[in-house]
């Protein structure tokens, strides 16, 4: 089922209504609009809880203290409901800030207070040496290519740290050097050349893949757990 990228506050509150009013059912309304039944149900829960006010647009960033993520993200490991869920009842921008918690909660990270300032954003470029940009990159893809955090861990601004992991992912360690990542054109290379370059690139691809999958292995692990009846009835005696 293809999908809109975009739907207005109109027709999410029209949806809701015609749901909530039996005057379309779920089948016919996700049909209408080409979303899934997930995406009507979280509408639904936002409108309970804001109104009409509640697909107003995000134009501000939220503070969240250490202790505050914390503490949602042992609801949802307590299954206190849903990734959607919880990031509505505890008035959460995003489910995928919800899930980047978690993520990082089961890696053992500390998950730390945050004040949104926007500097990482504004911040100036400054100067850095290939080894520092190295060690930015790679704290940047060890954390679930997080550029602000990155940013703001090394004190440089979210432009810098972005352009380098592209650079990195394109080019390895040759598009961090002072020379900006210039390379010779496709043309210029010989076959052997050629070789290289794209070993290199798949090595690239596959070190990021098996990233993304350790940390996915983790996040399975965890819902097995909470799902398991198992453990669920070692956790009621």
């Amino acid at each position: 089922m293809g999908r809109k990228s975009k739907y207005t506050i109109e027709e999410k509150v029209q949806a809701v209504l015609d749901y909530k009013n039996g005057k379309r059912g779920t089948i016919q309304i996700c049909n209408d609009l080409e979303i899934e039944q997930s995406s009507l149900y979280s509408w639904v829960r936002i409108y309970d809880k804001y109104g009409e006010n509640g697909f107003l647009p995000k134009t501000k960033n939220k503070q969240y203290t250490k202790d505050f993520k914390e503490m949602v993200v042992q609801a949802y490991l307590n299954e206190q409901g849903s990734f959607k869920k919880i990031a509505i009842d505890y008035d959460i921008l995003s489910d995928s800030t919800l899930r980047r918690w978690v993520k990082s909660y089961n890696s053992h990270e500390e998950l730390k207070d945050y004040n949104p300032k926007g500097d990482v954003y504004m911040t100036k470029t400054r100067k850095t040496t290939v080894e520092e940009r190295k060690e930015i990159v790679q704290y940047c893809l060890n954390n679930n290519k997080e550029y602000k955090l990155a940013a703001e861990q090394f004190d440089v601004s979210y432009a810098q740290v972005y352009q380098w992991v592209k650079k990195y992912m394109e080019l390895g360690e040759d598009g961090l050097t002072d020379k900006r990542g210039k390379r010779k054109e496709e043309s210029q290379l010989t076959e052997l050349e050629k070789l290289q370059r794209e070993n290199e690139r798949l090595k690239r691809q596959l070190e990021d893949k098996e990233r993304e999958n350790i940390i996915l292995k983790k996040l399975q692990e965890v819902e097995r757990r909470r799902y398991s009846p198992k453990e669920n009835k070692n956790q009621n005696i």
